[in-house]
């Protein structure tokens, strides 16, 4: 008997070392820094989602100097999180990035303002400050402004573009009558440094009919024209899509997962599971197909930049279903 229990323990064990042996690698760039933005990846990897679809998903965080097309160009990823616009951006530049699943189905871009600047509505801007984000961001902003006919030079008929770093102090000491916030994040920052919501006027790119969407999966093109890839990408697509269905079921559950992955320490728990409930709200109803009408929007806002348009032509095969299909069957 005890000959018996060595050779099923030393199957066993066989077995699983086969089975992690036989998971496939794949690397996930994240846009951002550790945070229920990204929940549907950690609890997929965290409740076995991955594992279960045979995935072996690494999940690296982003940050202010790490730009995700510049990684996944240089090697450093499978699929990278990133925005519609900084993808369509990369991809005209030479990057031939293709948008295989959008978990994201709706914007949480905001500009938030101090009501005592006396901005009522945007035709408000002329001659006020406005704080920006960069790095890819400042593409939705920027057709915005194009829209109104406001020039981001300044003067009386236009606006100050203030370069604001990822925080919203600008807004606070008051350099600037408007910064650049996310429903799920910077908005709560506001408002936790003392400064209630009556005292605030918000602008939602969604409302203002400039929103382009966010959070997209991209991969690069080369990559699709191998089955294997695709179905790599499917399993990897349907397990994330189990992850943020969780966590629209389990969002105080989801937004611990997050924190547990948090390395850095500097996210709280009272702003994750607050988050988690925004950000729920903007993954409901998608199953990770893009819509492509949300793809005409969105490169129709780039496309109307003026002089300076984010993009210069509506761009072909930038994205695709063939993920999205197969990942539907699984």
């Amino acid at each position: 008997m005890k000959r018996v229990s060595i050779l099923m323990a030393a199957a066993a064990v066989l077995a699983t070392a086969t089975a992690a042996q036989a998971a496939e690698q794949v690397n996930l760039q994240l846009k951002w820094v550790t945070q229920a933005q990204f929940a549907g990846y950690y609890v997929a990897k965290e409740k076995g989602f991955y594992s279960d679809a045979g995935l072996d998903v690494t999940i690296n965080p982003g940050g202010p100097d790490i730009a995700p097309p510049q990684v996944i160009a240089g090697g450093g990823a499978d699929v990278i999180i990133d925005w519609m616009p900084s993808a369509l951006a990369s991809r005209e530049k030479g990057v031939p990035l293709v948008n295989i699943a959008q978990p994201f189905k709706r914007s949480g871009m905001m500009l938030t303002c101090r009501k005592e600047t006396g901005i009522a509505s945007p035709a408000d801007f002329k001659g006020k400050t406005l704080g920006v984000w960069f790095f890819g961001n400042e593409y939705p902003f920027l057709s915005w402004m194009s829209r109104l006919g406001m020039s981001t030079k300044g003067g009386a008929g236009g606006v100050t573009v203030l370069k604001q770093g990822f925080n919203v102090d600008p807004l606070l000491q008051k350099q600037a009558d408007c910064v650049s916030t996310m429903t799920y994040n910077e908005y709560w920052q506001v408002i936790d440094a003392g400064i209630p919501a009556g005292e605030l006027v918000v602008f939602k790119y969604e409302d203002e009919g400039v929103a382009t969407l966010e959070d997209g999966l991209y991969v690069l093109e080369k990559r699709l024209k191998d089955p294997k890839f695709v179905d790599t990408m499917a399993r990897f697509v349907s397990a994330s899509m189990k992850g943020w269905a969780w966590s629209r079921a389990n969002p105080k559950a989801a937004a611990l997962i997050v924190l547990e992955n948090d390395e850095t320490g500097a996210q709280t728990e009272k702003h994750q599971v607050r988050m988690m409930g925004e950000i729920n709200k903007l993954t409901a109803g998608s199953d990770g197909t893009l819509d492509p009408k949300d793809f005409d929007r969105t490169v129709q806002t780039l496309l109307s930049g003026g002089s300076d348009p984010v993009i210069t032509k509506a761009p072909q095969g930038a994205w695709t279903h063939a993920v999205t299909d197969k990942a539907k069957g699984m």
